[in-house]
């Protein structure tokens, strides 16, 4: 933009130039009668070079051209064009953000050539030129006051779409870390908790298919739901990532409804609890409620040295509360490290709810959420 601005603005002030210049020869040619003064040639150039350094000086040039105009009206015999040498610069000045400073130039310039007219020999403005006058030079002033406004406003609107797609890319690569790291917890949750499975099973099969071959059978039919569950889930999250949608019918999404299922599928013995009256809970409240269920499951097969869980749910009115306890030996030194239980806390925490995960008084180890319902009762 400033590159096109540039050599139309010289245009502009070489054209007054030459006008202004022209203007004295113009005027002799047309008023043979009168015979010109040095203020008629000295003047109009005296002008055209305030115009000239206008940008670099508004207000010198501005006070120099209203000067030369001042000097010219009452002490020049011809009717020059030295105003446009000074409507130049008084919008330049006004453009310029010097609107106070040449508002009150004008209307002492106005001033001046009022009283030198009033004193002059030779009358150059009629009342009725006088009042055109102060119209152009105050219009000039109007304007060069609305050309820096909607400059500035241009200005500020072009920092604000700046700022808005600065704003909207940072948010886009907010959005895709998060994205990311939902997916990260979803496959380690869902993989996790089957292949934990598999291995567990797998192992139970090898060391009984000899002597008990009926519960050698168990195990692989478990390792088969569990493989089964885990290449579902794994296409489940593949789909989301590309965007496509199952044609196929697929099993129902993981619910809190079916956590019985999921204690079956753990290879674990056990227990639950379910306090207060069960309901359907918030779509992502009981997501996050079977998963926190299915990685402490997992975290018991993996770390607990021991067959055995409790699971308690309590119903309340403005939260879930979820506890899962083994009674092994408990967690080993490190085990906090991993991904599990920073995923479950993720996910309590991404909800406005709390995880709290560490060895109980009486040995083993327990894992308690509390979820809040948004005020869904």
């Amino acid at each position: 933009m400033e590159l096109r601005r540039v050599p139309v603005e010289t245009a502009i002030t070489v054209l007054v130039i030459l006008t202004v210049l022209a203007g004295t020869v113009t005027m002799a040619a047309l008023q043979p009668e009168v015979t010109p003064n040095v203020w008629d040639y000295t003047m109009p150039p005296v002008a055209c070079a305030a115009a000239v350094f206008r940008r670099r000086f508004p207000i010198s040039a501005l006070l120099l051209a209203g000067a030369a105009a001042g000097f010219y009206y009452p002490m020049a015999r011809l009717d020059g064009w030295i105003l446009l040498a000074v409507l130049l610069t008084l919008f330049t000045a006004a453009d310029l953000g010097h609107l106070a400073a040449a508002a009150t130039i004008t209307v002492a310039g106005l001033l001046a050539v009022t009283l030198g007219e009033m004193n002059s020999p030779i009358r150059h403005l009629d009342d009725s030129q006088f009042l055109l006058l102060g119209g152009w030079v105050f219009a000039t002033l109007a304007m060069g006051g609305m050309s820096r406004n909607r400059r500035a406003y241009l200005a500020e609107a072009g920092r604000r779409l700046a700022e808005a797609e600065r704003t909207r890319e940072e948010e886009a690569r907010r959005r895709a870390a998060e994205e990311r790291l939902r997916i990260a917890r979803e496959l380690h949750d869902t993989l996790g908790h089957n292949i934990s499975m598999i291995n567990v099973q797998a192992g139970a099969a090898l060391h009984r298919i000899k002597d008990r071959p009926g519960q050698a059978e168990t195990a692989l039919a478990t390792i088969k739901e569990a493989s089964k569950e885990a290449l579902r889930e794994l296409r489940a999250t593949l789909g989301v990532l590309r965007q496509v949608d199952e044609d196929s019918p697929t099993s129902p999404a993981p619910s809190l409804a079916r956590v019985r299922e999921l204690a079956d599928r753990s290879g674990l013995t056990v227990r639950i609890e379910i306090l207060g009256e069960p309901r359907a809970l918030p779509a992502e409240v009981d997501h996050a409620a079977v998963r926190i269920v299915q990685e402490a499951l997992t975290n018991v097969t993996r770390h607990s040295g021991t067959g055995t869980a409790e699971i308690v749910i309590r119903y309340g009115g403005a939260d879930i509360a979820l506890r899962i306890d083994d009674h092994g030996p408990g967690a080993r030194p490190g085990s906090e490290a991993g991904f599990g239980i920073i995923g479950m806390r993720e996910r309590a925490t991404a909800l406005g709810g709390t995880l709290e995960a560490g060895p109980r008084p009486g040995g083993g180890f327990r894992v308690s959420a509390r979820l809040p319902l948004r005020g869904i009762s």
